[in-house]
């Protein structure tokens, strides 16, 4: 008997020994869940697992339209268990599906226009960050499981100003691969936006789930950058990185800009601000930085040009002894730093995943455009 034959039995059986099915707001459910992926190889137990995972899902389906929280917990722990049920089936979209949502993005943020240097890559690496750097490993809370910042809470959180510039744009992409869940496009899209500027490569694998706004974390959880070095040690040791792994990561300020409209201070931090290179490092260390006088936030500015900013709390890696031996060794050593940037890139990607989502055990490296058509 097929799958299809079985599945609806199945669904009324499950539904009507439960409870009544009230009126469903489809809309709503569509919005903030991940439809079916592309068909993938036969299993020769695909038809069983599935038959649970389509129980769960009319479940799932019926927990989203309740308002109770406890029923959005059960919900997502349901699209969990279906996610690990295809992992183990591998009922999932193969690596060449998501190569094609990696060269939809790689088109995407270069039709920028004269957007912030024409491209919105900066802007899209700054995403995926954020929506990562929320983790906190002793409540296994945040990360970039849920996508949490497609929510009002988080997407309103000081850190996260001007962020919806990027979120926007990928929106664009959700809607033509509407199977991917939002973690797994934000994250691969900070991938591509590396890779496509220039940067190294940065294993990647998909596997998050789409949550509610009851998974939101709190305010704080990211860096303040009017701080010294004991408040960068508290964001980032409570992810779960070491004091090299907070260096290289800086080292994402070779991108992009700041605008006074969103964190108030302005400027870019290196002069190519859409080439992933060691230059934030090395004009750290080759430039002499004086406080700018003007009327916004403290921040430092290049003494010879005073067309490039540093933050205080990029200043702080030369001055902290710790951080100041990362540091020079990235300036000096591009290799290095793009070594250890796609290790702790990568780490942080996948901060707040549960492993058994995750459709691959070692993870992906995404082709470039370039070395598709070279």
């Amino acid at each position: 008997m097929s799958f299809a034959a079985i599945r609806a039995p199945l669904r009324r059986q499950a539904l009507s020994a439960s409870f009544k099915r009230p009126q469903l707001r489809t809309s709503s459910f569509r919005k903030y869940s991940t439809e079916a992926p592309p068909a993938a190889k036969s299993n020769t137990g695909l038809y069983v697992v599935l038959g649970a995972v389509v129980l769960g899902g009319g479940v799932a389906y019926y927990l989203y339209d309740s308002s109770s929280e406890t029923a959005k917990v059960t919900s997502s722990a349901l699209k969990s268990a279906a996610q690990t049920a295809k992992v183990a089936t591998n009922f999932v979209p193969t690596k060449e599906d998501y190569q094609k949502v990696y060269n939809r993005i790689a088109e995407v943020i270069d039709d920028a226009d004269d957007y912030d240097n024409g491209s919105f890559g900066p802007v899209v690496v700054r995403l995926a960050w954020h929506a990562s750097g929320t983790y906190d490993k002793t409540t296994g809370t945040g990360g970039s499981n849920y996508a949490t910042m497609r929510f009002q809470p988080e997407s309103l959180h000081g850190a996260n100003a001007g962020l919806h510039v990027a979120r926007e744009v990928l929106e664009k992409i959700k809607q033509e691969f509407s199977w991917i869940s939002y973690g797994d496009l934000w994250t691969l899209a900070g991938v591509a936006a590396v890779q496509e500027m220039a940067g190294p490569k940065v294993p990647w694998r998909p596997g998050r789930i789409d949550g509610f706004e009851s998974h939101v974390p709190p305010d704080g959880r990211l860096p303040d950058a009017s701080q010294g070095a004991p408040h960068i040690r508290d964001i980032f040791y409570r992810m779960g990185f070491d004091d090299q792994e907070i260096v290289a990561l800086c080292g994402a300020h070779a991108l992009g800009r700041c605008h006074t409209d969103r964190s108030g201070y302005d400027g870019p931090w290196t002069f190519s601000p859409t080439t992933f290179t060691n230059d934030f490092y090395k004009l750290l260390f080759d430039e002499k930085w004086v406080w700018k006088k003007w009327n916004g936030p403290k921040q430092l500015e290049d003494k010879k040009t005073k067309s490039l900013m540093m933050l205080p709390t990029d200043y702080v890696l030369t001055q902290d002894k710790s951080f100041k031996k990362y540091a020079k060794a990235y300036a000096d050593d591009v290799d290095l730093f793009f070594k250890d940037f796609s290790a702790a890139y990568s780490k942080l990607l996948e901060l707040g995943v549960p492993t058994q989502q995750f459709v691959a055990s070692e993870a992906w490296i995404m082709q470039t455009v370039d070395e598709q058509t070279s």
